[in-house]
């Protein structure tokens, strides 16, 4: 009844466990996408996908002589009766065998946009393009009609398609291949087809030959663009002998009227990729001594990208080096040998596995042919002693055919024939009855023993049938194989210039704000005051140095960061906040800077009394957040730090009372981090209790004079006049001269004229 619940019949319905039904799924998806989608086979070299285009293509009859015809044509054939999956990744798998920077030996002949080096992606949709196979193509397919290799049910079962093609050369090595399975990976280089052919006939020659004795044929990959290969023979070897490795190659220069020319980039790098990374090198001026960068390429020299030095005084060799090192002109490759086997199942294989096992596929495919071919000799021989006992018996055969009503189990008997026989005799036309025909019989059953009795002794020897398969490689390899592509040099690993090399070691002068905003202005004889300022901001503090120094600034929870001078933005503008390249803690405001040797002494101290001298080298930190130096007391600030000349010097202070004391510098202790010792005497040991404070402090060296500024006012004690203030640390100093600010915001050292 409606509204009424009913119980599930689960009848005929497999029950099992989520966790075994989820495991087995994922174990059939990971093998499907390993053996039927990502890795290549042995065999021929090729994945599923590539290797239905090749077939697809040869169905269409799209041979090298044929001509081009629509790219979509190909594709629906592909998708529609051999690979049932998107024609977008069909097309783009169909887009990558065409494209000579992408394969050694293309396999497609494409007319129109097939991308570019630039961009690989740029080819345009298959509506647009035409294709055909090239000349090479020929290598995996002309065996393909002559019974050397499985056929299987398409995926509806309607046609049939080859299991694997019979590649007369190792496709695998010379053309390489990339993908991605489930848990491993494939990376294979491409080689020069010449010398993978001299090492197969060397293999088969000597089977037990060693890798070193293969790579005296096979030097390395042979990359399309060309470029040259720098990695030591002994890495090249490593991944010859384990199947894994490295290597490294990189771009092809040479000089012409002063200028470097890139001729040759390589494998897999973007032109235009590596153009932006030097234009953005040059624009952030760390490529000083490169004045222009062009780009000449076109039908006659593909690559020519020319780099003009500023002058003729530059070293070529240190820039290209630089850009090896800092741009995609130099890139390492990963080798990873990763194969489907002949017993179907994906293994890593160095270069004499490789080969040995392709020997094997290559041997079984020719013995195929032979057998195959033999076969049709021996039925061809077999249909020919037939015709030739008919044309002996002409008068016998035609009286049997007109009287008997069925002439064919007659003809059998009389003349002990097959069926096969029979039937080729009542085919026979009556023009063909001629005495010529008799000659032509024996010619052809002379020419086919002939044939026979060969094949059969290359079937029997293995010696003849290695011999065979040698000579037919030795000719593909004359017919299809050029020049190597890819020089192999053993080079040095390139070095970036070090960037303080590129840079004037010129006095600069630090100038900080009190919103925290930084900028570098070039020379010593910067006058703050003249510098122009953000709407409520101000001088604050500076520091004098070279550009090449470190400049360390100091914040008001006494902790010190560190940027080096020559990053900072010029004076010519406000500079820029401190606050976007460091990470001080919420609230702290920056309090001084200071820049030198990492041996030079710098007087830090708060507005408590307490300060204490520390080497730079102490106060450096590549952390963002800085590191904590000064120990801060409660409601305390922290004063501008103060640099301490060597020799004899005196430490200046001047409290919120208008009192000013001088003390020997060498009464300050030294110290990594901490609170310091009291400087001066601050009444009132709790923040609160604080009735006076120490508002500035500086060292002045010995005959040097000291500046006391008040807002734009400035006042000028000599070092004979300081001596009046003069007294020993942690006192509580005299009060200045009638007439003088009762408010000192800054205090300085001037030197004398000729000492500056």
């Amino acid at each position: 009844m409606a509204g009424e619940s009913q119980e599930l019949n689960f009848e005929g319905i497999e029950r099992q466990p989520l966790r075994a039904f989820t495991e087995k799924a994922y174990l059939d998806y990971s093998m499907y996408v390993i053996l039927d989608r990502a890795l290549p086979a042995l065999g021929d070299g090729l994945k599923p996908v590539q290797r239905r285009i090749v077939y697809a293509m040869s169905e269409l009859g799209l041979s090298a002589v044929a001509k081009h015809k629509k790219s979509a044509r190909t594709v629906g054939d592909v998708i529609g009766k051999f690979h049932p999956h998107g024609d977008t990744a069909c097309y783009e798998a169909m887009v990558l065998m065409a494209q000579a920077f992408a394969y050694r030996y293309p396999l497609v002949d494409g007319q129109g946009n097939w991308g570019s080096q630039d961009d690989p992606k740029s080819f345009a949709a298959m509506r647009y393009t035409e294709a055909k196979l090239t000349r090479y193509a020929d290598l995996l397919l002309g065996e393909l009609s002559d019974g050397t290799v499985d056929w299987a049910p398409n995926f509806d079962g309607t046609l049939e398609e080859p299991v694997i093609l019979p590649a007369r050369l190792p496709n695998l090595l010379l053309n390489g291949t990339q993908g991605i399975a489930v848990g491993m990976a494939t990376d294979i280089p491409p080689h020069n087809l010449r010398e993978v052919a001299a090492a197969c006939i060397h293999l088969l020659d000597e089977p037990d030959a060693t890798t070193a004795a293969l790579m005296r044929h096979v030097k390395g990959p042979d990359l399309p663009t060309g470029a040259e290969i720098i990695s030591p023979r002994a890495d090249l070897k490593e991944f010859y002998e384990k199947g894994v490795g490295t290597f490294k190659a990189r771009a092809t220069w040479e000089i012409e009227d002063g200028s470097i020319v890139v001729t040759a980039f390589p494998y897999q790098v973007s032109p235009a990729r590596v153009q932006e990374q030097i234009a953005e090198q040059i624009r952030a001026k760390k490529l000083p001594m490169v004045e222009d960068l062009r780009d000449e390429s076109d039908h006659e020299n593909p690559t020519r990208l020319v780099i003009v030095p500023r002058s003729n005084r530059v070293d070529l060799s240190e820039v290209m080096n630089h850009l090896f090192a800092t741009t995609d002109l130099e890139r390492n490759y990963r080798v990873n040998l990763n194969i489907i086997a002949l017993d179907g199942r994906p293994r890593v294989m160095g270069l004499k596995q490789i080969l040995s096992e392709w020997l094997e596929f290559r041997t079984a495919t020719v013995t195929r042919r032979l057998q195959h071919r033999l076969e049709k000799v021996n039925r061809r021989l077999h249909i020919l002693d037939g015709l030739l006992v008919a044309f002996l018996n002409l008068d016998e055969v035609i009286r049997i055919i007109r009287r008997e009503e069925e002439p064919k189990p007659v003809l059998m008997k009389r003349f002990k024939l097959s069926d096969a026989q029979t039937e080729e005799i009542l085919n026979t036309r009556l023009r063909h009855l001629a005495k010529l025909a008799e000659m032509k019989i024996r010619e052809e059953q002379k020419s086919l023993a002939t044939e026979r009795a060969e094949l059969e002794a290359l079937l029997k020897s293995k010696v003849r049938l290695r011999k065979l398969i040698a000579t037919e490689i030795r000719a593909d390899a004359e017919q299809y194989g050029d020049e190597r592509r890819t020089r192999i040099i053993e080079r040095e690993a390139a070095q970036a210039i070090d960037e303080t090399t590129l840079i004037p070691n010129e006095p600069v002068t630090v100038v900080l704000s009190t919103g925290g905003w930084v900028r570098s202005a070039k020379g010593h004889d910067i006058e703050p005051s003249a510098l122009s300022y953000k709407g409520g901001d101000a001088f604050q503090a500076l520091a004098r140095g070279r550009s090449l120094q470190s400049a360390v600034f100091i914040d008001s929870s006494g902790r010190t960061y560190s940027l080096p001078a020559h990053s900072l933005p010029s004076a010519r503008g406000h500079g820029e906040p401190l606050s976007g390249r460091l990470d001080p803690p919420d609230g702290a405001k920056f309090a001084g800077v200071m820049i030198g040797e990492p041996e030079d002494l710098w007087l830090l101290a708060t507005d408590a009394g307490y300060g204490f001298t520390a080497r730079l080298k102490e106060l450096l930190t590549d952390r963002r957040a800085g590191k904590t130096v000064l120990s801060v007391p409660e409601n305390a600030h922290v004063l501008p730090p103060a640099p301490v000349p060597p020799g004899e010097a005196l430490v200046c202070a001047v409290s919120s009372e208008g009192k000013l004391l001088a003390f020997a510098v060498s009464e300050v202790p030294e110290m990594p981090r901490g609170k310091g010792n009291k400087l001066y005497d601050i009444p009132g040991k709790k923040a609160a209790a604080r009735t006076e404070l120490m508002t500035a402090v500086t060292v002045v060296p010995a005959g040097a004079s000291l500046v006391l500024w008040s807002g734009s006012q400035e006042k000028v004690l000599s070092w004979k006049e300081l001596q009046e203030w003069r007294g020993e640390r942690a006192q509580r100093g005299a009060v200045l001269k009638r007439g003088w600010p009762r408010r000192i915001e800054r205090l300085s050292a001037r030197l004398p004229a000729a000492a500056a």
